[in-house]
């Protein structure tokens, strides 16, 4: 036998389920002109992935039943076509107190204007940023549905996404006759989260002695990205193709038969490096959030600092120079080579800059308050008058404009609080909110020594990246006058943040008590500051967005 299967490896917009379904109709035409008889659709790619609280809502479930219908009618002419669609289905009873679930994560099997079965996801994830049981019940059924004809008729068994990480769902399918699995998938992207998945589907794969090919999203959801990278794996677990990361695209698996041996076979794109699949998904996401929210471009403050500017290279990969606008607003405190390096990497990049002082609007400030602060020397209070400054300047450029504000602002930053609260914070999409200041460095070399894009070699002047760190708020500061060595506190970060690991844990792996202490209690005291912070790119198995929820007053610390 010889059979084609696509996979629609494509960026769906939550809530655009007209748009969504004619994707899913032009990837059809495409795939059935190309000789395919069966296309996966990802998980929820009616509806995008995740639709949250419009799940709850009855009016949102109903216009997803009619796209699916939308979809099987449009589809209807294409002879032998069989075609998966993930989409929500069902309802539920609710009164304000109740709420009794009858909503299923489910896929439908389409094929020549019918559909065929209906099959509800088993495996509800509730955990880091997934919250499935909020919205859906589990399904307790099996689906295993025919493609293709006389010899080469194919029996395929459905699994969704979590429901692969089981064993039992895959055995079902498999007793229930399945030759071959067909996982659709929105599974959203942290570091190394890609090998994780081939890891487990080789598993699965082996253990059941099947075939498998993973169908999976791509694109950028709020604080989530998709990356693609698509695969089929052998009955063996070898890999007999990979789709691209971080592209859309229609992945062709080719299905041979020989005697009671089923063989895959189809491209397999280049393994990756972490720092690529980082700087990627970074762009993605970028791109995604300014584009599906309609933004003209964006808008950032320069302050010739590291953080600005890699979020500066991070906005031009994704929309391009003529959509980006910086700003250097200097102070009294500001050096004279941070001018100098954000004029030199704004023209390396050839975005718009502009200077705005902000000297007169700074005394301004202290002259009003001169006579409450009256015999009190200046502290952070007076820097966080700058930085709220400069925040006010850039919200009123964004107003006036219709740009995005990006902010600079970093995971070490944001878990200890050294941020402005409507200062340097004041933005509407964090960038780099989830990569660790060590990482930030590392990115920026990574970022210099390649141009995924081409828009510009090295575009990251090397002071930028090999001076002390700084917020210039006060004559001669710099970061770790405040904090540890950064090597020390993105460790501690990652142990007790990231990996829940205690106090007493930590201490004994080596680091001095006094700086697990500091780092433990700057990352409690500060949870109301994150509270307020823009939403921004998750790439680690833990940000601070959907998967840090701590109560803001609370007395306990690990």
């Amino acid at each position: 036998m010889t059979l084609k299967i696509c996979v629609a490896q494509l960026n769906f917009v939550v809530g655009d389920l007209s748009g969504n379904a004619q994707k899913i109709i032009d990837a059809a035409h495409l795939a059935y002109a190309g000789g395919a008889r069966l296309l996966l659709t990802p998980e929820l790619s009616i509806c995008g992935y995740a639709a949250e609280d419009l799940f709850l809502r009855p009016a949102f479930i109903a216009a997803c039943d009619d796209a699916v219908k939308t979809v099987a009618r449009e589809l209807s002419g294409l002879k032998g076509l069989v075609v998966v669609v993930g989409h929500p289905t069902g309802g539920d009873v609710r009164s304000k107190s109740v709420a009794v679930q009858r909503r299923h994560n489910a896929a439908s099997v389409l094929s020549e204007g019918r559909v065929l079965e209906t099959y509800a996801k088993r495996e509800l994830p509730n955990y880091q940023v997934f919250d499935e049981r909020r919205y859906f019940t589990p399904g307790r059924g099996v689906c295993v549905f025919q493609v293709g004809e006389g010899a080469d008729r194919l029996s395929v068994g459905l699994l969704i996404c979590e429901d692969a990480w089981f064993e039992e769902p895959a055995r079902l399918a498999q007793e229930a006759g399945a030759e071959l699995l067909a996982v659709i998938n929105a599974s959203p992207f942290h570091i190394g989260k890609g090998d994780e998945r081939e890891q487990m589907m080789r598993q699965r794969a082996q253990a059941c002695g099947l075939p498998l090919v993973y169908a999976h999203l791509v694109g950028g959801q709020d604080e989530v990205v998709f990356e693609g990278h698509s695969f089929a794996l052998n009955a063996d677990g070898s890999v007999a193709g990979r789709a691209p990361s971080f592209e859309e695209k229609l992945f062709e698996v080719q299905v041979e038969r020989a005697q009671s041996a089923i063989k895959l076979v189809a491209e397999v794109a280049p393994e990756r490096t972490p720092d690529a699949d980082l700087w990627d998904a970074l762009v993605l996401g970028v791109r995604d959030y300014i584009g599906k929210n309609g933004f003209p471009g964006a808008i950032l403050g320069l302050s010739g600092g590291i953080d600005s500017a890699l979020v500066l290279a991070i906005a031009v990969d994704a929309i391009g120079p003529d959509k980006v606008r910086t700003v250097m607003m200097p102070s009294p405190y500001t050096a004279d080579i941070s001018w100098i390096d954000a004029r030199e990497m704004a023209a390396r990049v050839g975005v718009r800059y502009d200077e705005i002082s902000i000297l007169p609007m700074f005394e301004a400030f202290k002259t009003s308050l001169a006579g409450e602060f009256r015999g009190l020397r200046e502290d952070t209070t007076e820097e966080n008058i700058q930085a709220r400054i400069r925040g006010t300047l850039l919200m009123a450029l964004s107003n006036k404009f219709g740009a995005i504000v990006l902010t600079t602002g970093n995971k070490s930053e944001l878990a200890t609080g050294y941020c402005t609260l409507y200062g340097d914070m004041a933005g509407g999409f964090a960038a780099i909110k989830d990569l660790a200041k060590t990482t930030v460095f590392r990115l920026a070399r990574w970022r210099n020594a390649h141009d995924p894009y081409g828009t510009g070699a090295n575009p990251i002047p090397e002071r930028i990246i090999t001076r002390a760190p700084s917020a210039e708020l006060r004559p001669d500061q710099t970061d770790q006058d405040s904090l540890p060595p950064y090597e020390v506190l993105d460790a501690i970060l990652e142990r007790y943040m990231e990996n829940d690991q205690g106090l007493e844990e930590i201490v004994a792996a080596g680091f001095a008590r006094a700086d697990v202490e500091r780092v433990t209690r700057l990352i409690k005291i500060n949870e109301y500051k994150r509270r307020q912070a823009p939403v921004g790119i998750r790439v680690t198995h833990r940000s601070f967005g959907k998967d840090w929820r701590y109560p803001i007053t609370s007395k306990f610390r690990a």
